[in-house]
């Protein structure tokens, strides 16, 4: 798409205003709105000013000032605005070198993709999240000096079979048990509609859904997948998927949420994510190794396999991340391939043999990420098991449950926290800066905040629990 296409859009269907959208270093979305008028063909080259230190982990205040430069790849109208707004997004700039702000996941996402066509390996990877959530009836929560907790509710959930009906809210006897959410039909499935809703506002954006279906947990978790695309593509496809879901619960009455384990005691949410790599539009995933896979695809698997302690720092990013990746469960903790176990880190779907369909799921990451560097850092790793020819060992085909202890103690397994996960990035990061898709700044900027902002905060507060279990000390 040229600039021409974006203006033309915007006049064709009368737009009001102009939503330019940009991502932070955790993950979360932002926009500054404005007047259409003020959307021109030099908008796209001179960019909008923005205050740069004032948004999650970026500039510090003597170094504030920053451009949204908006790409016209990418645009659509806003759904859930009353006035006729279209929306783009933007690469975050330094206003005196243009240059992509170093902070800028975005770019970071563009530096990834330019890195790959430099080695000459491919010219294009695919990526395709499942990115789980849960719909929930309410959310409440407080953090106090003096007091703390959360109540979250589901008509779905388990706890509410024997619930005294009321005036508004009959009790009609269908409630999903823990861990037997899997696609079960209406009335078992309450949130059919809402996931139809949710499927034809992201048509409505540009967004291609191929399946929704309810998930393993139960009070609403849901999955709704949408098809590939290139690195930069999925990414911000990610971004816009989770603003349709959010605005279509609220939209509904309901609330959803990306948070991997809001709910104890079932499964939490992931981000299954898909790869395969590309070149001159032939599939390099697909060859007579295991699997049906080839020697590339191999190595690329020893790539993520070897840098998975460090890559969880940033795919599973957040303290409660940790909470779902729990050994013993069927989290994929363990660090091994398989076409089978879904307990391993990196599975290899068999649903098809074309050559075109070969391809990884790297299990661990959660929607929690921000997508642009998580993907990015997947590329990176696998990039490196290419290029030093990483062997990943034998497949985890067995039961892992079924193994002997002193056979499971050979299977290393990822980091048991946050704070473990962002220990092994510091250890191991030069990866990343190959082609400077990544900086030692960022990183350092990445761990620091995680460590000051997350996981300090977290371990300093009392915990509910503990009042249980130490109050009569």
């Amino acid at each position: 798409m040229t600039v021409k296409n974006v203006l033309t859009f915007a006049a064709d269907h009368e737009a009001r205003f102009v939503s330019i959208r940009f991502t932070d270093l955790p993950g979360a979305w932002h926009h500054l709105t404005y007047p259409i008028q003020y959307l021109t063909e030099d908008s796209f080259e001179d960019g909008f000013g923005f205050d740069g230190s004032s948004l999650r982990g970026w500039a510090a205040i003597n170094e504030s000032d920053m451009l949204l430069v908006p790409d016209p790849s990418r645009f659509w109208v806003d759904p859930f605005a009353k006035e006729t707004t279209i929306c783009l997004i933007a690469n975050v700039v330094e206003p005196i070198t243009k240059e992509g702000y170093g902070l800028d996941p975005r770019s970071v996402a563009l530096r990834a993709e330019s890195y790959l066509r430099f080695t000459g390996i491919a010219d294009t990877i695919n990526v395709g999240p499942e990115a789980e959530f849960f719909v929930f009836d309410q959310a409440a929560f407080h953090n106090d000096p003096q007091s703390a907790g959360f109540t979250i509710n589901s008509e779905e959930g388990h706890w509410n079979s024997g619930r005294t009906s009321s005036d508004t809210a009959p009790n009609l006897g269908f409630h999903i048990r823990a861990k037997e959410g899997y696609v079960p039909v209406a009335p078992v499935d309450s949130l059919i509609d809402l996931r139809n809703a949710m499927t034809m506002t992201l048509a409505d954006v540009g967004i291609n859904v191929e399946c929704h279906h309810h998930e393993v947990a139960t009070a609403g978790q849901c999955e709704i997948d949408f098809k590939f695309s290139n690195l930069l593509h999925t990414a911000d496809n990610l971004m816009l998927f989770k603003n349709i879901v959010k605005n279509t619960a609220v939209k509904h009455g309901k609330t959803a949420t990306f948070m991997p384990k809001p709910l104890y005691g079932d499964n939490g949410s992931g981000m299954h994510c898909h790869q395969s790599l590309w070149k001159d539009g032939n599939p390099l995933f697909a060859g007579e190794e295991y699997a049906g896979l080839s020697e590339t695809a191999m190595f690329y698997i020893g790539g993520l396999l070897k840098h998975a302690p460090a890559l969880v720092a940033l795919a599973a990013p957040t303290t409660n991340s940790y909470k779902r990746l729990v050994p013993g469960f069927e989290a994929p903790v363990n660090l091994a391939y398989s076409a089978r176990n879904r307990s391993a880190a990196v599975r290899i779907p068999m649903f098809s043999a074309s050559p075109k369909a070969k391809r990884l799921e790297f299990r661990p990451p959660d929607p929690s990420c921000n997508p642009y560097i998580t993907f990015a850092a997947l590329l990176m790793a696998g990039l490196d098991g290419i290029q030093n020819r990483i062997e990943p060992g034998p497949p985890l085909d067995k039961d892992i449950y079924d193994l002997p202890p002193e056979e499971l103690a050979n299977v290393p397994s990822l980091p048991g926290s946050l704070d473990e996960a962002l220990t092994a990035l510091e250890e191991d990061h030069d990866f990343l800066l190959k082609g400077d898709v990544f900086t030692r700044p960022m990183i350092e900027r990445w761990i620091s905040y995680k460590r000051e902002k997350e996981i300090t905060p977290l371990r300093m507060r009392p915990h509910p629990l503990e009042f249980s279990m130490y109050y009569d000390v």
